[in-house]
């Protein structure tokens, strides 16, 4: 279940800009630390976030996601400082909020272009998603704590569709603070904290501690 078209187009729009926030400050040792994103310091992160955003107003949709389009993307910024990429996200950002405010319902529902499994409106959310978690990455890897607010709400949902893809479940996630959101009719019901759950759907943390095993993870 996508999450209302104005919420996510505006959400997005905001976690890009809490994004250029959070990495424009950082200093050389930051911008090389290691993530939990294997092989990926922080700049590398970075530079995937910003590319992909670049890639999508540009209209470059085609793999987008793929192994082989996120190394473009983190090769295209090898070396570029935190202002800089933060230049570049900063134009993207401006182009995305003039993209979104164009949708309307229709468009929303339609099936999403270059090779998304999933409508428009599920595409927009996941780069809301992908923008959210990746910022929780650098965060992790700065030692920094997590943040919490629309745009783990928006991952939830994120995950909840993409489960529903794999068949997994019934089950229905009911986080602290959060609607429940369906993964198909009925189910177990999963409670707890939406991030540690989030983390272990994307295999960034253990499932078992959860109660969950490997075919949680929505990239298993």
């Amino acid at each position: 279940m996508t999450l209302p078209r104005t919420e996510v187009t505006a959400g997005l729009v905001d976690e890009l800009a809490a994004f250029g926030d959070l990495i424009r400050p950082l200093d050389a040792t930051s911008w090389g630390t290691p993530t939990r994103c294997e092989g990926w310091s922080v700049a590398d992160v970075a530079a995937h976030v910003i590319g992909s955003m670049a890639d999508v107003v540009s209209g470059r949709l085609d793999g987008l996601g793929t192994p082989e389009a996120t190394a473009r993307e983190v090769a295209e910024r090898k070396g570029r400082s935190p202002v800089e990429l933060d230049q570049e996200l900063a134009e993207v950002t401006k182009l995305a909020a003039d993209i979104g405010a164009a949708f309307d319902d229709s468009a929303w529902e339609s099936p999403a272009p270059g090779g998304y499994d999933g409508t428009l409106g599920q595409g927009v959310e996941a780069l809301w998603y992908d923008t959210y978690l990746h910022a929780d990455d650098i965060r992790a890897a700065l030692g920094r704590p997590s943040v919490e607010g629309p745009g783990l709400r928006a991952s939830v949902h994120h995950v909840a569709v993409e489960l529903a893809k794999k068949d997994w479940g019934p089950a229905t996630l009911a986080f602290e603070g959060l609607e429940a959101v369906p993964v198909g009719p009925g189910g177990t019901r999963r409670t707890g904290e939406a991030l540690a759950f989030v983390l272990a759907a994307t295999g960034r943390a253990d499932p078992k501690p959860l109660g969950l095993d490997a075919s949680v993870n929505i990239y298993g």
